[in-house]
């Protein structure tokens, strides 16, 4: 497995995004990149979207992050990916991941994960809660030889 790091500097926090494949039965190779979106005013008065590599981000910035997989073997695989803590999880692009919000031990549903506050009551968690995000990749898409995964982040 070959996983490339991206570093941020993020106001003298840093990010690092660096997918994981877990039962993996065959090696899957991975490319990460994380883009900055931006909307500029574009000519006649409308809204372009650009986005940028991620060089240096500062708090309230929109981030994209982009998985790029290539499996070798079609057989299904399992990617794990640590959010930043720098950034808020805010939504991926197909909803088909599972959430960790205490560090990867447990995983569901955004829905369904419950946290319990510093008072000691339960409470719903919220995409900001968010650690860690995980991705099966089944094998009838691991047969297609290559992929992507794609996740929204605001720098906090």
């Amino acid at each position: 497995m070959i996983a490339r790091s991206i570093a941020l500097g993020a106001t003298s926090a840093a990010a690092v995004c660096t997918p994981m494949a877990a039962h993996a039965a065959a090696p899957v190779r991975f490319a990460s990149d994380v883009f900055v979106e931006k909307f500029v005013t574009a000519p006649g008065g409308g809204t372009s979207r650009i986005l940028a590599r991620a060089d240096r981000l500062n708090p309230g910035d929109r981030v994209i992050f982009v998985v790029n997989w290539t499996a070798l073997r079609g057989q299904e695989f399992t990617v794990t990916n640590p959010m930043p803590r720098a950034v808020a999880f805010q939504r991926s692009m197909d909803g088909t991941e599972e959430v960790s919000v205490d560090g990867g031990r447990t995983w569901g549903n955004i829905e369904t994960m419950r946290l319990r506050d510093r008072d000691g009551s339960l409470r719903s968690a919220t995409p900001e809660d968010v650690t860690h995000l995980r991705w099966r990749v089944p094998g009838e898409i691991a047969l297609r030889g290559s992929g992507q995964l794609t996740y929204r982040g605001v720098v906090r």
